[in-house]
């Protein structure tokens, strides 16, 4: 072997193998996180030069193959060995890690999250943001998707890494100035008490007994009840209480594009230009021209939109400069093209003006704004859906790895857009403030989860861009309707951005001051309640096996789930089916040590590799993950390395989660421990009438044969055997409730023949005077 070193001084790789003292080289390799090289360095030619900090660190056979590249990453340490004929001597210390320090020493920009990409996509960008080009990624496999994976940029690249094998079941290395990263367990190393090089010594191993066949798992927070409040406008009340408090999602402005610069941002855009069309200049993105033809001139967002929750889209101020043909902020389900835009801004040139019309599913629809050269134009895309996921988490175990994993099935929903223009004349400055025009304010059924982003599409658009911004809004949809009128979405929001309300702490629907409800006005605001996900799985096989007298078999244990994210009970259940896979079994780890000469398989070996363990002396055959591999390198001329290679499978140190070890936050309430089977949620359920002593209710739908929709006070107590706060059982859509007093909730679920309740309550909330 040889230990060449760069000290980055002009000279190249040096030799320093001579140099190395007494104490052996040792490698540490260890799963999902950077590797280490420590080694000690005396002053064994005349022309010695200790190595400076970054300088690059090569371990290599005599094959050209490198065991470690890296970087010294800090200060050489010293130890002083005494006084020699040609001066003080000394021991320097040096540390070296593996080739992602560059990467962590870099902060990452701010980008939009991940959303729908697969974790080795996810991997390779993360790396080309900060070294672009710089390591080779052809190693880097795909595996599975991340639904929503946020870029936090107070983690270093090697901890994003390592998060997203985590979610993923994978596991990354870096070597040689290349990105590794596959599946744990993709490569399978035997140790066989056969084999003739066995040393059986040397094999120590033992199952720790914490088997488990009944787990609780809990989440973080979730979106629960869904949640329809219901009050009356007199005329100068301005605020209005909710029931409950709504889920609400942190990160709430995802892109803030100003347009700085002399070209796109890479991490937020990508353009098709043919023509050269879209140019930055002067803090604007400006587009002057196109082909003529759809989606052939387009600038896109770098990431899909999810279609979920409530949220909006400025696509900034626009300023015509001449008439224009094409599509600001369209939202596509598929490729960027007119027939795909289930929602939009087209723009048509009529003559010498352009017109701005809302685009729903490849149709213009709607009022016709013609407009100003002279006027700017705020297009702004709000999103309303009921489910604030479209899309579960997946899960893995042992059973279940990349490509089958549990969950990351799609979640449907209808959605409401509503497309709202405000006109601004910079010589009128009430304008600032006057409402927007809604162009569109309607449900698209069966909306797709997500679709892609395109600011523009221009055939032939001829306009300056002043910003684009995507934001989470609170996650809550306002409506009214004045005494026998529709009802119309009450704009929620900054009063700047021509909003009418805005959601407060308290919390509240708050009207600004010039649209306060008029009397008699009808107000709904829907949205879901908040709650902690919790969900216990058991596996009735396994306790039925394990039960003797006094004994009920029962192996229980509770997880808080930090990682993969379980945003939902159906993740949490997902997440304890997986943990149930690798749980029953006992738990198996332990240590090999062996030389270079007779490695498993005769290959190098890797945390993150799988090594099948046959000891059938002594009772065992198991496979399991290498946790840790440390060499200690012993005879660098004859290439001699000391291998202990540390293993655990998923029962003993589970490959796939990241649990949280302070679980006091979490308290256990009735409604925690969930069945798996449910009826449908009444999401569609509605008061239909008040009157001061009843309150019509329409379900939304028919109860299924053999069972009905049951109402109670509170959100307590559901099930068949208890009536402790039951308003009553109903087998009919539409049913009506007594009313107590001015402010009444009443709590639905469905029920089907088998007495399966709905996952989430259906609250209605009136608060309406009573005469």
């Amino acid at each position: 072997m040889k230990l060449l070193i760069d000290n980055l001084d002009g000279t190249g790789l040096r030799d320093y193998s001579a140099s190395l003292e007494l104490i052996p080289p040792k490698l540490l390799r260890r799963k999902n996180r950077p590797t280490q090289l420590e080694f000690a360095l005396v002053a064994a030619t005349a022309d010695f030069i200790v190595p400076a900090e970054g300088a690059r660190v090569i371990l290599t056979r005599r094959n050209g193959t490198s065991l470690f590249t890296g970087y010294i990453a800090k200060v050489p340490e010293f130890d002083y060995l005494g006084w020699q004929q040609s001066g003080p001597a000394y021991r320097y210390r040096l540390l070296a890690v593996s080739d992602e320090i560059l990467l962590d020493k870099k902060t990452l920009p701010a980008r939009h999250p991940f959303v729908r990409r697969s974790a080795g996509d996810a991997l390779r960008q993360l790396a080309n943001d900060l070294l672009p080009s710089f390591f080779d990624t052809t190693q880097v496999e795909d595996l599975d998707e991340l639904s929503w994976y946020p870029c936090d940029r107070q983690k270093s690249w090697s901890e994003h890494a390592a998060e997203i094998g985590v979610r993923t079941r994978g596991a990354y290395r870096a070597l040689d100035g290349k990105l590794f990263f596959s599946s744990v367990g993709a490569t399978v190393h035997v140790i066989d008490e056969s084999d003739s090089s066995f040393s059986a010594d040397n094999l120590t191993f033992a199952a720790n007994g914490n088997e488990i066949n009944r787990v609780t798992v809990f989440g973080q927070s979730e979106p629960q009840a869904h949640v329809k409040d219901y009050f009356l406008g007199d005329g100068f009340t301005s605020k209005f209480y909710l029931s409950q408090q709504p889920f609400t999602r942190s990160s709430r402005i995802l892109l803030d594009e100003e347009y700085q610069g002399v070209a796109l941002d890479p991490t937020h855009w990508t353009a098709t230009d043919p023509t050269a069309a879209i140019a930055v200049a002067n803090g604007n993105l400006q587009i002057s021209g196109g082909t003529g033809h759809d989606a052939q001139t387009t600038c896109n967002f770098v990431e899909q939109i999810e279609l979920g929750g409530a949220f909006l889209l400025q696509h900034g101020q626009l300023v015509f400069t001449a008439p224009s043909d094409g599509i600001i902020g369209g939202l596509y389900s598929g490729a960027v093209a007119i027939p795909n835009c289930i929602a939009g801004f087209r723009i048509t040139k009529v003559v010498s003006d352009s017109h701005i019309q809302a685009i729903i599913n490849g149709a213009s629809t709607g009022p016709v704004i013609t407009t100003n050269l002279t006027h700017h134009y705020a297009l702004t895309t709000r999103v309303y859906a009921s489910e604030i996921y479209r899309s579960r988490t997946i899960f893995h175990s042992s059973s279940h790895g990349t490509g089958n994993g549990r969950g990351g099935d799609s979640v449907a929903d209808n959605v409401r857009i509503v497309l709202e223009l405000h006109d601004i004349d910079p010589n009128n400055p009430a304008t600032l403030i006057a409402p927007s025009t809604v162009l569109y304010d309607g449900v698209l059924s069966a909306a797709p989860g997500f679709c892609t982003y395109a600011l523009m599409n221009a055939a032939n658009l001829h306009a300056t861009i002043a910003f684009t911004r995507i934001m989470r809004a609170v996650d809550a949809e306002v409506r009214s309707a004045l005494e026998g009128a529709a009802y119309r979405t009450r704009l929620a929001g900054n009063l700047s951005d021509g909003a009418e309300c805005h959601i407060t702490a308290d919390p509240a629907v708050q009207f600004f001051p010039e649209y306060v409800p008029a009397l008699g006005e009808q107000i709904i605001v829907r949205y879901r309640g908040y709650g902690v996900p919790s969900v216990q799985l058991s596996n009735a096989a396994d306790i039925a096996a394990r039960q003797r007298p006094g004994d009920d078999g029962v192996r229980a244990a509770v997880r808080v789930i930090q990682s993969p994210p379980t945003r939902t009970a159906a993740d949490c259940e997902n997440a304890a089916l997986a943990l149930l896979d690798d749980s029953t079994a006992p738990g198996w780890s332990g240590q090999y040590v062996t030389w270079s000469d007779f490695l498993p398989s005769g290959a190098d070996i890797f945390p993150g590799d799988s090594v099948q363990v046959n000891a059938p002396s002594r009772g065992a055959s198991f496979q399991a993950i290498v946790q840790q591999v440390e060499i200690d390198i012993k005879d660098m001329a004859g290439e001699h390395s000391h291998y202990t290679i540390s293993f655990a499978d998923d029962a003993a140190i589970c490959n796939s989660f990241e649990f949280e070890s302070n679980s006091a936050r979490v308290a256990l309430s009735t409604n925690s421990l969930l069945p798996t089977a449910f009826a449908p949620d009444l999401v569609n359920a509605e008061v239909t009438d008040v009157s001061s002593t009843a309150i019509t209710v329409d379900a939304g739908v028919w109860p299924p044969s053999g069972g009905g929709i049951e109402v109670r006070w509170t959100d307590t107590a559901w099930g068949p055997g208890n009536d402790r706060n039951l308003v009553a059982r109903f087998t009919t859509r539409t049913f009506t409730v007594p009313r107590l007093g001015r402010s009444q909730s009443y709590f639905l679920r469905q029920y089907d023949s088998a007495n399966n309740y709905s996952r989430y309550t259906t609250a209605l909330h009136v608060d309406y005077p009573l005469s």
